[in-house]
């Protein structure tokens, strides 16, 4: 299918400087018509009928206070809602931004799947930390609710180091003062496995390795192989040398994977990644992250052997026609 410059154009509603530059270089390819919308600066009239758009792609971060565009977090909520009312085809819509602002909605999405993870309470007040934390094993994370790239996470080795946090102050809800207190897992292998998605369904895996002091596990700022092969620069964040983290693709059990899409598909997550790891302590698999911002690993060809980009424009493609074909 090739779209045709009288067509409408695709949004794609971002905040993130560099993170999806190889998508819209996939457009530009096809010489698909897109418009990239600031997330920070926006606006838009409830009392609008049609939208100027034939697809609305939701790329929003919510790690996106880190910029300093906490305002666009909220906001698109409200954004999403509309777009879907106005009737074109919304990837990672109003349903799969809620799961993603809220750590504390996906363990509860977890829990009705009957999936494994952590073991977690939900606090609204620093004070409430401790008695949290009662029966948990340490250590244990004070995790916010929306957080995002490994932002608003901090460790606490014993019950009296939280206590003393507490008391001195230091415990930070996040911008919704809303909060996991979680356990703590040490990775097996020093690896987490992430599961990428798209339309609901496996697209490919890979075992990021990492040295657990950093909880920023995003696949685009990796540029290392676990063979120690630089990847491709220019497919990498800016901030990525930084990172120390290695990557290699991965086949994960079918089971995992089905488990995967049934987490997904009941968050209404259009395009995502889920993350897991193996307890050392245990051996118990727990399923621990939630993404509706899934970004891709960096240079992907080079590592999962194809480029998930090309396949994502595909599938926008045809969301975008079937549409037209409905209308």
């Amino acid at each position: 299918m090739t779209y045709q410059s009288t067509e409408k154009p695709f949004a794609i509603f971002h905040e993130h400087p560099d993170w999806f530059k190889p998508l819209f270089a996939e457009l530009e390819r096809r010489g698909i018509p897109y418009v990239r919308l600031d997330a920070a600066r926006h606006l838009f009239d409830p009392a609008e009928t049609q939208s100027p758009y034939s697809l609305f792609f939701n790329r929003m971060s919510p790690s996106a206070y880190l910029r300093g565009n906490e305002q666009g977090i909220f906001y698109t909520l409200s954004l999403l809602a509309h777009q879907q009312r106005l009737g074109i085809p919304v990837i990672n819509g109003h349903q799969a931004f809620t799961y993603e602002t809220s750590k504390a909605l996906q363990l509860s999405l977890l829990a009705s799947l009957g999936l494994p993870y952590p073991k977690a309470r939900v606090i609204n007040h620093p004070s409430q930390a401790p008695a949290a934390a009662q029966g948990l094993r340490f250590p244990v994370v004070v995790k916010a609710n929306i957080g995002g790239s490994g932002a608003g996470i901090v460790r606490y080795d014993s019950p009296q180091a939280l206590a003393d946090a507490v008391a001195a102050g230091e415990v930070n809800l996040g911008i919704d003062q809303t909060a996991l207190v979680q356990e703590y897992i040490t990775a097996r292998d020093g690896h987490i496995t992430r599961v990428e998605t798209l339309g609901g369904k496996y697209l490919y895996a890979i075992k990021v390795y990492t040295s657990g002091e950093s909880f920023n596990l995003c696949p685009a700022d990796i540029c290392q192989t676990t063979g120690g092969v630089e990847l491709v620069r220019n497919a990498c964040a800016i901030d990525a040398p930084k990172n120390g983290m290695r990557v290699e693709a991965y086949t994960p059990p079918r089971e995992v994977t089905e488990a995967i899409e049934r987490i997904v598909q009941a968050a209404g997550i259009d395009v995502g990644g889920i993350e897991y790891m193996t307890d050392d302590r245990d051996g118990q698999l727990y399923y621990y992250d939630v993404n509706a911002l899934s970004n891709f690993v960096a240079d992907a060809v080079n590592v999962i052997g194809f480029n998930p980009h090309a396949r994502l424009v595909d599938f926008l493609e045809k969301k975008a026609k079937l549409n037209l074909q409905e209308a």
